[in-house]
């Protein structure tokens, strides 16, 4: 018998993030693209590529599409640096991702984001 205010935990799952970053996937799709190179790819997809950043776990950050945040910004996605939650951005279609990347505080550790195996 457990008892009371034992930890009923059974497994830890790990993950090499040291940053998490929160995409809004409804403002995504309203926009239907409008960021990376060419301008085609969803903001989330686009972050990830410009950071060369490994999928899921295995990466040093995480960059999540979540459902319907609640702002719904016209023209713009919202997202959320999991670090600093109080203060979220409002990103436009085309915005300078290495800016965006500074404003999450990702450049700081873009050269560290993959370290070699």
């Amino acid at each position: 018998m457990e008892t009371a205010g034992a930890c009923r935990l059974k497994h830890l799952v790990r993950s090499n993030w040291d940053h998490v970053v929160l995409v809004c996937r409804k403002c995504s799709k309203k926009l239907d693209g409008g960021f990376g190179r060419d301008g085609e790819e969803r903001l989330a997809k686009a972050l990830r590529r410009h950071l060369s950043l490994k999928k899921g776990r295995k990466a040093s950050a995480g960059i999540i599409e979540v459902n319907c945040l609640g702002v719904c910004p016209k023209g713009a996605v919202t997202v959320v640096n999991g670090a600093q939650a109080r203060d979220w951005l409002l990103v436009r279609p085309g915005a300078d991702l290495d800016e965006l990347s500074g404003a999450l505080d990702l450049i700081l550790t873009k050269a560290n984001l993959n370290p070699p195996a």
